[in-house]
């Protein structure tokens, strides 16, 4: 299956966009991508998807350090629930530990690789998105990031002996040396940060009281079963797919690299099939969407990829109980909360 990663990847896009002149509308279309999903950090979305807009995106702003830009934009609370555990970890070898161990929870393409050799350390980074793509721009974002967690960790104006990337260098590296310093290096067999040992041994300069343990053991409670986490992608691609109206078993395989036999047969051993997950999908979007003000309710049957109002209308009467118009004067609520995190 396609490796995922979340919407917080790209967290500050559209800002970069605006500051850069540029729509981020029909960029992320380009790609696949939703626009409105950038409001919904946690959902998740192929990762050959992110790699190939941060590539056009570059291109289409004359901006060879566009992934590098983004990293200003992006927050430590990003990472999700992984951040409350790592602020806790007492020291920078735990804490990257921790970081490269839930790696699947931020993002699956990802690959960090601790090797430690007398007294230097090398963290390597690789993507592995599936499928062939540029990852020029999604691995600066990377290593920009990763570069910031180990400054955050180590704290003050720490420096690596070295950040070192495989592709080669820009003609102007101004930002590259900004964000990382002079011991950035292009065109290098690997990519990844090199430091001493010892600063892995440091205090963690984040460590301090809060609910670290808690976020731990919830991180621990996941269930990361093979089928289990597939039930999760079929869903979510399912809310992606719906307004598209192609929403098919075939379609939802193709984004997620496999055939439809597969995704048949994960469903049954998580003890659910492809039209019970998309009748429940439909059912708990049809909830929040018919009860907000912000679509009509021929908009709410083509977000729910239904082909016309009438199917939608039955569709509806026969899992609520009455008509989406009753349901909506008995329901309605604000706007902004009635889209209850639908990719629309």
């Amino acid at each position: 299956m396609k490796p995922l990663a979340r919407y917080a990847a790209i967290t500050g896009y559209a800002d970069l966009c605006a500051s850069l002149g540029m729509d981020p509308t029909p960029l992320l279309r380009s790609v696949g991508l939703d626009p409105t999903g950038l409001g919904l950090p946690d959902r998740w979305i192929p990762a050959v998807a992110i790699a190939r807009l941060l590539e056009r995106s570059a291109a289409a702003a004359r901006c060879p350090d566009f992934g590098l830009r983004l990293v200003e934009r992006r927050r430590f609370a990003s990472l999700g629930p992984v951040s409350l555990v790592l602020r806790e970890e007492p020291d920078v070898r735990s804490a990257l530990k921790f970081l490269m161990r839930y790696q699947h929870m931020y993002n699956e393409a990802l690959r960090m690789r601790l090797v430690e050799a007398e007294d230097v350390a090398t963290i390597r980074v690789t993507l592995e998105l599936g499928e062939p793509a540029d990852t020029r721009q999604a691995m600066e974002l990377v290593m920009g990031v990763l570069h910031g967690l180990l400054r955050d960790f180590r704290g003050g104006r720490w420096q690596p002996l070295a950040v070192c990337f495989t592709h080669l260098a820009p003609e102007n590296t101004s930002t590259h040396l900004e964000v990382f310093g002079p011991m950035v290096k292009f065109d290098q067999e690997f990519t990844g940060i090199v430091l001493y040992t010892s600063d892995l041994d440091a205090p963690n300069a984040m460590s301090g009281p809060s609910i670290g343990p808690y976020a731990r053991r919830y991180l621990d409670t996941l269930d990361t079963r093979p089928e289990a986490m597939l039930v999760t992608r079929v869903r979510e691609l399912i809310e992606l797919l719906l307004p598209t109206g192609r929403c098919s078993v075939e379609q939802v395989a193709r984004s997620l690299g496999v055939d439809r036999r597969t995704v048949h047969r994960h469903l049954a051993e998580a003890g659910q099939n492809y039209t019970a997950v998309l009748n429940a999908t439909r059912v708990d979007l049809a909830e929040h969407l018919v009860a907000g003000r912000r679509y009509s309710l021929t908009e709410v049957a083509d977000l729910l990829g239904f082909s016309s109002p009438s199917n939608f209308s039955r569709w509806f009467s026969n899992e609520f109980g009455c008509s989406p118009r009753q349901w909506r004067a008995e329901h309605r609520i604000d706007a902004g909360v009635g889209a209850g995190g639908v990719p629309v």
